[in-house]
């Protein structure tokens, strides 16, 4: 069995093909078992949790944890590895690092629905947060939309510009040709931007929602991937309402997200009103957006099937045979 580190899953990847091969992999047949995040304590917010998902080729489940207290240590506080095996036989092929590839495959899997609910023309991008997540996210749209302005807004005005420097530091923004290459600049608020950005990408841990949704311009897209509790959540009930919703999987996001689960119970909202999932979208078994004029909105919550296709695009850059 294969050990794959942190520094050989980024050496592995970039936008432009993971993208490619989650499309792929989302379009096939496989099995996602609901996620399970378990809390260690009550009344606490440590969490251990199990993501399993398997196709005609692959069985891969992630294990992580969460402690959020170690930040205050210096510490990380999130630690995850992927064990992935054979479909066929059930052999162990490899333990993979799940931290670095979960940081590719989130940023990935919302660009890869951002290219069906997104505007072929989209070109300005608000990024909210400045987290380890938020370079991936600017290398993703830029890999499937004609980026031309991304805004960068976070609570600290140090993570901001730091996130700006890593992102213009990246092999992945230096590789870009030179008419690809994208401004970038720290806003004070979203509100700010709100009203003339063509997408807006939400990866905090807000519990109040982020902007006015009555500002979001038409035409918008909506991508929220920081929350996952019932009662928290990154933008208000106006952005749901005036959006056409999809979802990564509807059984995680209806037990988890507060972005949807409020409207619900406000009562302004239903189940039955989100449209679709990523994989039906990739399988083209519902569509996407029809219109210009139209807003759409992503929620994710995190889906075992984007750790199943991450894994299999790093399984082929090392060369490591998946089939039984």
């Amino acid at each position: 069995m294969k050990v794959i580190d942190a520094q050989q899953v980024a050496q592995c990847l970039t936008m432009t093909s993971l993208i490619e091969t989650m499309r792929d992999i989302y379009a096939q047949p496989a099995t996602i078992p609901q996620r399970r995040v378990m809390s260690l304590e009550e009344g606490k917010y440590e969490a251990f949790a199990l993501l399993p998902a398997w196709n005609q080729e692959l069985i891969a489940v992630k294990a992580f944890t969460y402690f959020p207290q170690n930040a205050a240590q210096g510490k990380d506080t999130l630690a995850s590895k992927l064990l992935v095996f054979k479909r066929g036989d059930g052999d162990p092929i490899a333990l993979v690092d799940g931290k670095v590839l979960t940081f590719w495959r989130t940023a990935a899997a919302s660009a890869l629905a951002a290219d069906y609910l997104a505007r072929k023309a989209a070109s300005q991008l608000l990024i909210c947060g400045t987290g380890n997540l938020a370079p991936y996210f600017a290398w993703a749209y830029a890999a499937i939309r004609p980026i031309k302005h991304v805004y960068i807004w976070g609570r600290n005005p140090d993570k901001a510009v730091a996130t700006v420097d890593r992102i213009l530091s990246s092999s992945e923004y230096q590789s870009l040709p030179a008419e690809r290459q994208f401004d970038i600049s720290i806003v004070e608020t979203p509100d700010q931007v709100i009203n003339h950005v063509d997408i807006v990408s939400c990866i905090t841990a807000s519990a109040t929602p982020l902007f006015n949704g009555n500002a979001v311009q038409a035409g918008t897209h909506i991508d929220l991937v920081g929350n996952h509790d019932l009662d928290k959540r990154e933008c208000d009930t106006h952005a749901v309402q005036r959006s056409e919703v999809y979802v990564d999987s509807r059984v995680n996001v209806l037990a988890e997200a507060g972005d949807l689960l409020i409207p619900i119970q406000e009562g302004v909202f239903t189940p039955e009103e989100v449209r679709g999932e990523l994989p039906e979208l990739c399988a083209q078994q519902v569509a996407g957006r029809q219109s210009d004029k139209v807003i759409t909105l992503y929620k994710s919550v995190g889906s075992a099937l984007a750790d199943l296709a991450a894994v299999k695009a790093v399984l082929v850059e090392s060369g490591i045979d998946s089939h039984a």
